[in-house]
């Protein structure tokens, strides 16, 4: 059985939350060519902790207008140093998704060693093996900005990878 591919594209939105960095990143795949699109980090600014929720609601809510992706990908809560936290890191991500779900988005959780390991090879990786890899993916020998928006990148092209593997087994 062969498998052919069509030309149509989908666009995605990979995130990787934070209360005070939010990374993102939009790539977009053609006939299973990767191509980013944009991407970028929001610094979460506030007085409280609610306003910073709102920073990155709107922020997300703002590059989800301007790109129109079709899906999301966006990193679960791992296991952080202390409650407190992971509560926090917990609320920043359900503002991600809030943003995903005004538009409608279809929305994929991730485990941060899932795209590790989709991406590396390895679920361990450290988060510049990963940024070598999404560079590379995406036919860059570099991707400007830190890491929190190569992690981002890194959500959306583990969420296309993912993808295909789902659409194949459903020809098999």
């Amino acid at each position: 059985m062969s498998v052919f591919f069509t030309t149509s594209s989908v666009t995605v939105l990979g995130v990787d939350p934070g209360s005070n960095v939010t990374g993102w990143g939009i790539v977009r795949e053609t006939s299973g060519r990767l191509e980013l699109v944009a991407n970028g980090v929001l610094r979460v600014k506030g007085s409280s902790f609610s306003d910073r929720l709102s920073c990155v609601y709107h922020g997300l809510h703002a590059v989800i207008e301007e790109y129109r992706p079709e899906e999301a990908g966006v990193e679960q809560v791992f296991t952080a140093k202390n409650v407190m936290s992971a509560i926090k890191l917990a609320q920043a991500r359900g503002a991600a998704v809030a943003a995903c779900a005004a538009f409608h988005l279809a929305v994929q959780d991730y485990e941060p060693t899932l795209v590790k390991k989709t991406l590396t090879g390895s679920g361990r990786a450290e988060k510049e093996q990963v940024a070598f890899m999404v560079a590379r993916l995406l036919g860059r020998s570099h991707i400007e900005g830190p890491l929190d928006t190569t992690d981002a990148l890194a959500i959306a092209v583990c969420h296309l990878t993912l993808r295909r593997f789902r659409k194949l087994e459903t020809l098999a």
